[in-house]
């Protein structure tokens, strides 16, 4: 990857972009838009003014370049009373084939484990999504199911793969970093 990149709290001039994925089909891609949400983009906005988006059911940090520009945010949710979260990532399209979010992961995967004393991360992504499925995977992530008929997208419904990685779970060390903010 020829980008370094950091996670860093989501600025106010980048939630005009950040809320674009819930208003502009061509912005997203081709696996994540579910439709118009214009409330999930009001309640995003209305989050970064309380909380900067750190906290609450899902928190989002940006990615950001060397020079600052935001590539992308990754996020991560509690699954239900389990004490274990679910991760995501959207990249930006035109930041995107260039392992940014293979590292954005990354570096998530180590904040996450080095400041809350969670166990077990999960992700999961369309059948179809082999990027994904790859970037989980160099992360550490293990391939752990199918579920089919999982969420409906683009008029059908679409199987998801499942991945999970523990605390304890091997991964490269010589590619470790840790998140600013």
């Amino acid at each position: 990857m020829k980008d370094r990149i950091t996670l860093r709290p989501v600025q106010q001039s980048e939630l005009s972009e950040l809320t674009r994925i819930y208003s502009d089909p061509t912005w997203p891609g081709e696996f994540q838009w579910f439709g118009f949400r214009v409330a999930k983009a009001r309640e995003i906005e209305r989050r970064w003014a309380e909380d900067g988006l750190i906290g609450g059911d899902v928190s989002i940090l940006a990615v950001a370049l060397e020079d600052g520009t935001c590539a992308g945010i990754v996020s991560w949710r509690p699954v239900a009373e389990t004490g274990n979260f679910e991760i995501g990532i959207w990249v930006h399209p035109e930041h995107r084939g260039r392992g940014i979010g293979t590292e954005a992961q990354r570096q998530l995967v180590d904040y996450l484990f080095a400041t809350t004393p969670v166990h077990r991360l999960q992700a999961g992504t369309e059948v179809d999504n082999v990027a994904e499925q790859r970037a989980l995977e160099r992360v550490g992530f293990q391939r752990e199911g199918i579920a089919r008929g999982f969420a409906f997208r683009d008029g059908r419904w679409r199987d998801g793969v499942f991945y999970g990685l523990l605390r304890h779970d091997p991964r490269d060390p010589s590619r470790r970093s840790v998140a600013s903010g």
